[in-house]
C-alpha cells in the first residue's frame, strides 16, 4: 500500500531522512522505532505532505504522492494522528469530529462514520456537546483518533499516541490500535513505548540518524539484543 524508496528530507542544510526505504503492506501494522531526533516524525510528516522530500519516491496505492499538498494526500486516504493531539479546543467534541469529515472522500459517509466513532469511543458521545479543550489528555487523544477516522482513511499514521497519558489511557490507546488492525486498517506506528509497539507490529524498523539500521518482524526485533539494550533497558 505504501512504498517509500530512497527518501531524503532536509531542514535547510540539515538532513533529517537519509535514503530511507520502507514498505507498509495492506492491513499491516508497521512500527517505526528510534530515539528522539532519529527522524521518525519527519518521515510521517513527509508522507503526509507537510514536508517536501529532497529526493526519492513515496507511492500510495501505486500513485506517487511525494511532494503533493497535504489535503490531496489526506483525500487519497492517508490519515494522521499527530503528536500532541492537536484538537480544536474551542470547538465541541462533535464539531471536532465533523471537521474530520470535511474531506470530499468522507462527506457522503459522515453519518455512518460518526456512528462508528461513537461505538468505539462511547465517552465521546457522552461529551459530544462539551468543548474539546475541557477534555482530559486521554479523552483528547480518543477525539484525535476519532477525527482521523471521520476522514475515511485507508491508512493511519500514529505519531506518539501514548505520549503524556496515564497507564490506563495508554492501555486504551493500544486497545484501539489492535482493534483497528483487526478491522483491516493499515497502520504506521511511531511510539515511545517500544515494547508495546513491537508486540502488536507485523513488521518494524529501527531509525537512527535518519537511516533504517534494523528491520524485521515485531517479534524478532523484540528479541534482538541491540533493541533490548538501546530501547528496552535490558
Amino acid at each position: 500500500m505504501l512504498e517509500i524508496r530512497d527518501l531524503s528530507v532536509f531542514y535547510g542544510d540539515a538532513q533529517a531522512i537519509d535514503g530511507v526505504n520502507l514498505s507498509v503492506g495492506d492491513g499491516q501494522v508497521v512500527a517505526l522505532v528510534g530515539a528522539n531526533g532519529a527522524g521518525k516524525t519527519s518521515l510521517i510528516r513527509t508522507v503526509a505532505g507537510i514536508l517536501k522530500p529532497r529526493a526519492g519516491s513515496i507511492r500510495f496505492d501505486g500513485r506517487e504522492i511525494g511532494g503533493q499538498d497535504s489535503h490531496r494526500v489526506c483525500n487519497l486516504g492517508v490519515g494522521q494522528v499527530a503528536e500532541g493531539r492537536q484538537v480544536f479546543p474551542s470547538l465541541s467534541v462533535l464539531e471536532n469530529l465533523q471537521v474530520g469529515a470535511m474531506l470530499p472522500r468522507a462527506r457522503a459517509h459522515a453519518a455512518a462514520a460518526l456512528d462508528r466513532v461513537f461505538a468505539m469511543f462511547p465517552r465521546l458521545e457522552e461529551r459530544a456537546s462539551q468543548s474539546a479543550g475541557t477534555l482530559s489528555g486521554g479523552e483528547q487523544q480518543m477525539l484525535a483518533i476519532g477525527r482521523c477516522l471521520m476522514g475515511a482513511p485507508r491508512m493511519i499514521m500514529f505519531d506518539e499516541p501514548s505520549l503524556g497519558l496515564s497507564p490506563t489511557m495508554v492501555a486504551e490507546v493500544f486497545r484501539v490500535v489492535r482493534e483497528l488492525h483487526a478491522q483491516g486498517m493499515t497502520i504506521l506506528l511511531v511510539e515511545q513505548n517500544v515494547a508495546a509497539s513491537l508486540q502488536i507490529a507485523d513488521r518494524a524498523c529501527v531509525l537512527e540518524n535518519g537511516r533504517i539500521v534494523l528491520e524485521g518482524t515485531g517479534a524478532s526485533l523484540l528479541d534482538d539484543p541491540r533493541v533490548k539494550e538501546a530501547y528496552l533497558g535490558l
